[in-house]
């Protein structure tokens, strides 16, 4: 079973092939996404040019998956795993450490509840995102990537 994260689920919203083509394979079934995720598909929506349409269509795209939730038990994977980054990467001072944002190293907040959700439903995440890359290497996430840019050659 699969968590979209953001960027994959607004590249099945512009029909990039290589996204699609692995979303046909599987089947909207298997197919998951947090409500961190729907958050930031509205948001982006929201602020384009082309608002209502674009609204319609991420409302659509959520109509056809399931959305995930956040709960306690998410908020405690989170909490750890948040913990375990500021640990591993801040600084070994504690005053120092005490003060580190997720962001002073590197990490979006937001990243990291969708992969406390995916690790509490054991989900792999689809995602072209950094910070899944250095998180997998850190929790043993589980992480795919299935957009493949375009090559286009001049003929």
């Amino acid at each position: 079973m699969y968590l979209l994260d953001t960027n994959h689920c607004s590249f099945i919203l512009r029909r990039e092939p290589s996204v699609i083509q692995r979303l046909d394979e599987l089947g909207f079934v298997q197919i998951m996404t947090s409500v961190i995720t729907q958050g930031e598909l509205i948001y982006m929506a929201e602020n384009s040019e082309r608002r209502e349409y674009n609204l319609g269509c991420v409302d659509a795209f959520l109509e056809t998956i399931r959305v995930f939730n956040i709960d306690g038990a998410t908020s405690k994977i989170y909490g750890r795993l948040k913990a375990d980054l500021i640990n591993q990467f801040a600084s070994k001072e504690k005053r120092q450490r005490r003060r580190t944002k997720i962001t002073d190293i590197g990490f979006d907040d937001n990243d990291v509840w969708i992969a406390a959700v995916a690790l509490q439903h054991n989900l792999t995440i689809v995602s072209s995102d950094s910070d899944f890359q250095r998180l997998q290497s850190m929790c043993g996430l589980s992480l795919e990537v299935w957009y493949q840019p375009s090559i286009k050659t001049d003929s």
